[in-house]
């Protein structure tokens, strides 16, 4: 009973954990070489921690807390299939993490459970691009799919298509991103373990 979700140390970590990923979420860095619609925050590393911490299925409702919350909040720019995807992105970045962390827990494995949710959400991240986040929101916006391509060729120069823009920037978009929560997750970790260790007792 002590390690499941659904009790009161559990649901109070959870909301902690969902307000300052709310609040990290707001702080919003545009990436030089993307479009305007792919900006960096910090807020996946506070749902990586809580699915350390809590547990993999806590990461899941934390992500989808933050996201609905912050477009409540803030409202959407494109018809909510940014805030889907950032959910779907989300969740293949700390799932994976955590299901590896979970099964040792150590900070060996914590790092590795990272690089399998870096590779996670940057290969899956790609497809959801390419077949779902750029022609919905190219069709929400009345515009063919080729200008947000040309938009994004002003940025990057290798960027020639959609499959390009893929590769060259939503690709690296998720490598950095990912990287960069990570790197934030791991200098939390040290003063966190005797939390995260506690969970198992």
């Amino acid at each position: 009973m002590k390690n499941r979700i659904l009790n009161v140390g559990n649901i109070t970590k959870v909301g902690i954990l969902t307000a300052a990923a709310l609040l990290l979420s707001i702080i919003e860095l545009p990436i030089r070489f993307a479009p305007d619609f792919y900006k960096i925050d910090l807020s996946s590393t506070v749902v990586l921690l809580g699915s350390y911490i809590v547990g993999p299925l806590a990461g899941i409702i934390i992500a989808v807390l933050k996201t609905v919350l912050k477009a409540l909040i803030a409202g959407t720019t494109t018809a909510f299939v940014g805030e889907y995807v950032d959910i779907i992105i989300t969740i293949l970045y700390v799932f994976p993490a955590a299901i590896t962390y979970r099964n040792h827990k150590s900070l060996k494995n914590a790092v590795l459970g990272m690089l399998v949710g870096i590779v996670s959400m940057t290969f899956f991240g790609c497809l959801l691009n390419y077949f779902l986040l750029i022609p919905v929101y190219a069709r929400i916006a009345g515009l063919p799919v080729e200008h947000i391509v040309k938009a994004a060729a002003l940025l990057n120069t290798k960027v020639s298509d959609l499959k390009s823009l893929v590769l060259f920037v939503a690709a690296p978009f998720n490598v950095m991103k990912g990287t960069v929560c990570s790197i934030a997750a791991y200098l939390c970790l040290l003063p966190l373990k005797k939390l995260i260790n506690n969970q198992e007792q």
